[in-house]
């Protein structure tokens, strides 16, 4: 048993595809070397459009959920709204979750009025950890969700994230190692362990490393309540026949 507390069977296992964006179009992700991310090739469709891009993900499974990178505006070069608000207008049933490099009010409140869904908050784009409190109470009803971004072992971010759960945690926090995003390393269950007992009322979404059903087996046995997941989707590791038992 590596919690204290129950754990979600695989079934219950929330799957959120990824899409990252970088200048209108999907880009792979890889250990967080974003210099060198290249334009994702799927052998689910052609090109790197995101409407294409999800739409073939739609066909392959019913994800109720989305998340996004928006590369340009965690990198402060821009920004990939207008794809966001395409994506929100084309498929109004999913849900969108954007991080779209929120660090300051200006950024949050540009969100917030866009209304295109659920704020991603990364811990690498927080200028103190204190901002965290302001944006909960912005958000009201629509709970942000916390990214805790680490780059192998390294957090990135304001250390006091770490050390008061209590205080700075929305409901749902992503145990985000960009040192495994887009590799064949395999999720971080020691992370993801550590993260689910700080704060057992949080739900901790493992980010990064998925490869096989057999990673989405032990990610729910460490208390995950769910994962992001990509290159697997794209390359056939995981395909409708696996995704079917999450319907």
């Amino acid at each position: 048993m590596l919690t204290s507390f129950a754990l979600p069977t695989v079934a219950n296992l929330h799957l959120i595809p990824v899409i990252d964006l970088l200048h209108g179009q999907v880009v792979h992700a890889r250990e967080g070397r974003r210099a060198e991310y290249a334009p994702v090739r799927s052998n689910l469709c052609k090109g790197t459009d995101p409407e294409t891009v999800m739409a073939a993900l739609l066909r392959l499974h019913p994800f109720r959920t989305f998340y996004f990178a928006d590369l340009d505006a965690i990198q402060r070069q821009g920004d990939n709204y207008a794809v966001l608000e395409k994506l929100h207008d084309r498929f109004p049933a999913v849900e969108l979750w954007a991080d779209t490099g929120i660090g300051d009010e200006t950024a949050l409140a540009h969100w917030l009025d866009a209304k295109l869904g659920r704020p991603v908050i990364g811990s690498e784009s927080l200028p103190d950890a204190g901002f965290m409190a302001v944006i909960r109470e912005r958000c009201k009803d629509l709970s942000p969700v916390l990214s805790l971004d680490y780059q192998g072992n390294e957090f990135r971010g304001p250390p006091l994230l770490l050390t008061h759960p209590e205080r700075y945690w929305p409901q749902r926090v992503l145990a985000m190692n960009l040192h495994r995003v887009g590799s064949d390393k395999g999720p971080d269950l020691a992370l993801i362990v550590k993260l689910a007992r700080k704060a057992a009322g949080c739900n901790v979404y493992a980010a990064g490393g998925v490869r096989s059903i057999e990673d989405l087996e032990i990610i729910a046995a460490a208390g995950a309540a769910g994962t992001l997941i990509a290159t697997a989707l794209h390359d056939g590791r995981i395909g409708a026949a696996h995704l079917a038992q999450f319907a």
